[in-house]
């Protein structure tokens, strides 16, 4: 097989994590965990199987310079911002032509920017054998991940009969997509014990990929012809992106896709995972101090239990006497929050965005 290809998904908001994310600087530039940034963290993940030519970072416009700043190690042609946000077919259609361009035969992985992976080694194993998988037959692969919870905040997959196995590992059959449940729901998934953590991380040929969007998504790939017309004749992508990519058909890859093909298969998971969707989930990332307090930064805590604290630069804060809050301070913005209350800082968002002087803070 030749070199596989890694396309990497990093045009998101991160709006959870204000005010540290930020439009130009969103969680996935940001080390929310570790010390380099998550799409660091990402991009390292994969060099030790795919050679670094072959990574392609897609973004946002706004986005650019600074997935430029934090993937230094990538050429710079690899990474290709869009002039307007489309979801994901799109994307993933954009990613196949820019694939297809350097190899019609090629096989490659969508991934997202911002998860957090701990044991590199599981999972470049387990992309290995995915890839494997997508190059012996004309099948859409994706990674299913255990669940460990019944979380209501996730798509999930269900696993049919074993189709093959690859590296001793055993591909499945798919039997279909489900949206995000309710906790009933959820409950009765975990017990089943054959529904998979749906994380957005996809493996397929160009061609694979190609055949789905005209037969699918017919509108989109319309489009995207244009764009892999202007590739074919060896012009440049800039101006036919600026052109044609706000004329694409708005929607996502699950919808357009994979819920509507019947040749799509699931390789379980061996690796550790975590989305870290808003701040409550660092918690299981950093060590916490007796009274259960994490974060990073200056920070003195007085009879305070299980808050998340953290803090930019020099600036120093002291919580006392509270208990399960985000405490999150920046140079001109500051975040108080019951943790119970994580997800309603999108709402806040939504708020600051009508200030006069909102782009500074957002």
């Amino acid at each position: 097989m030749a070199d596989p290809y890694i396309v990497i998904i990093a045009g998101g908001k991160g709006e959870r994590f204000w005010p540290q994310s930020r439009a130009e600087r969103p969680k996935q530039l940001l080390p929310i965990v570790g010390d380099d940034p998550l799409l660091t963290q990402t991009v390292e993940r994969v060099l030790p199987i795919v050679p670094r030519e072959n990574i392609f970072v897609i973004t946002s416009a706004v986005q650019e310079k600074g997935v430029r700043d934090v993937c230094p190690q990538l050429p710079k042609e690899n990474i290709i911002a869009e002039p307007e946000g489309r979801d994901t077919a799109a994307a993933v259609g954009l990613a196949a032509a820019i694939v297809g361009a350097r190899d019609p035969e090629g096989v490659f992985a969508i991934l997202p920017a911002d998860h957090v992976i701990h044991n590199g080694k599981k999972y470049q194993s387990d992309l290995k054998a995915a890839f494997e998988a997508a190059a012996k037959e004309p099948v859409m692969v994706t990674i299913g991940i255990s669940p460990t919870e019944p979380a209501t905040g996730f798509g999930y997959v269900q696993a049919g009969a074993v189709r093959r196995t690859i590296r001793r590992k055993k591909i499945y059959d798919v039997k279909r997509f489900v949206e995000k449940p309710n906790l009933p729901t959820a409950k009765k998934y975990l017990r089943a014990g054959t529904y998979f953590w749906n994380a957005g991380m996809f493996i397929w040929s160009v061609g694979v990929v190609e055949t789905a969007i005209a037969k699918f998504a017919p509108k989109l790939d319309a489009g995207l012809d244009l764009i892999r017309t202007a590739l074919a004749k060896g012009r440049k992508l800039g101006p036919v992106m600026k052109k044609v990519y706000p004329t694409l058909q708005k929607i996502s890859v699950d919808y357009a896709l994979l819920e509507k093909s019947d040749n799509v298969v699931m390789l379980p998971s061996t690796f550790d995972w975590d989305d870290v969707g808003a701040w409550p989930a660092v918690t299981r990332h950093y060590q916490a101090d007796d009274a259960g307090n994490v974060g990073r930064g200056r920070r003195i805590i007085e009879q305070a239990n299980n808050n998340i604290i953290f803090t930019e630069g020099d600036h120093l804060v002291a919580v006392v006497g509270a208990s399960d809050l985000i405490v999150v301070h920046t140079p001109d913005a500051t975040l108080v929050c019951p943790k119970d209350k994580a997800q309603e800082i999108k709402a806040a968002v939504k708020q600051v965005s009508t200030l006069a002087d909102a782009a500074k803070f957002l």
